[in-house]
């Protein structure tokens, strides 16, 4: 993630004055401190249209505690001038998290003599000092964009789509004893966590419904056994009688702000 307010304070500000002239339907006006992208009321002039935009291939943009995250975004407009260019990406999160594409970053093809594919790429920075700062950052975001034709006509939208942001999960699973007589107890243990990027590290993931589940020796099918609950610090515990060869994993399905994610299965010889 760039750091807007060092890096880019200059160039927004020649920026936030060549798009005034764009049109007197917006109003621009630059964020404080951060220095985020310029930020205008939805508008535009002439028949410019934005078709279509995909962020990260249509999934969520799952973040952990250390590494910088890449997420694509390709824009489709059309005007019957052709397209000029994108002037700029702008991604907003809860603040103050934002991520941002500015237009000497941003790469637009022709796809016919009205409509062009504009693309570039989003970074996400879980250890960044601006930017991409806390755990509001895992929610849905809104993607502005603002694009020019060739005849001057533009359009800006604060909200051409939306995306998630959500914080990455792990999960782990421990099956005991190994081995184990046909007929007696085992415990299977493990953890639910996701990241934290108030302190860039793993929490465990408090209340959460986790499934127990089960594949037998040979097979290539999970069948769950039951569902159980993490406690307060992620921690996952349950029993269950030993049968056949076989291996046993957790499941969790994820929400809102937190992707699914399965534990490796831990394999079991049953004497």
């Amino acid at each position: 993630m760039r750091n807007a307010h060092h890096t880019r304070t200059t160039r927004t500000t020649g920026r936030a004055t060549r798009l005034a002239l764009l049109g007197t339907g917006i109003a621009l006006a630059v964020t404080g401190v951060s220095a985020t992208a310029v930020q205008a009321a939805d508008g535009g002039s002439g028949d410019i249209t934005i078709d279509k935009v995909v962020i990260n291939g249509g999934k969520p943009v799952v973040v952990g505690t250390t590494n910088v995250v890449s997420a694509k975004v390709s824009m489709t407009a059309s005007d019957n001038s052709g397209i000029a260019r994108t002037r700029y990406l702008s991604a907003m999160g809860p603040k103050p998290n934002y991520a941002q594409i500015w237009d000497d970053e941003i790469t637009c093809v022709k796809v016919s003599a009205t409509t062009s594919t504009c693309s570039g790429t989003l970074t996400f920075d879980p250890q960044a000092s601006t930017g991409f700062v806390n755990n509001k950052a895992a929610a849905t975001w809104d993607l502005g964009v603002l694009v020019s034709a060739n005849d001057a006509d533009f359009i800006h939208r604060d909200a051409a789509t939306r995306f998630k942001v959500q914080r990455f999960s792990k999960l782990t699973v421990n099956a005991a004893p190994e081995p184990v007589k046909k007929g007696k107890t085992l415990t299977v243990t493990g953890k639910l966590s996701r990241a934290n990027w108030e302190d860039n590290k793993y929490h465990g993931y408090a209340t959460q419904s986790v499934k127990l589940q089960f594949r037998k020796k040979g097979s290539s099918t999970y069948t769950t056994v039951k569902t159980i609950r993490s406690s307060s610090t992620g921690a996952l515990k349950t029993t269950v009688k030993a049968s056949v060869d076989g291996y046993w994993r957790y499941s969790f399905a994820g929400t809102a702000t937190t992707p699914a994610v399965s534990a490796a299965g831990d394999f079991v010889d049953v004497k």
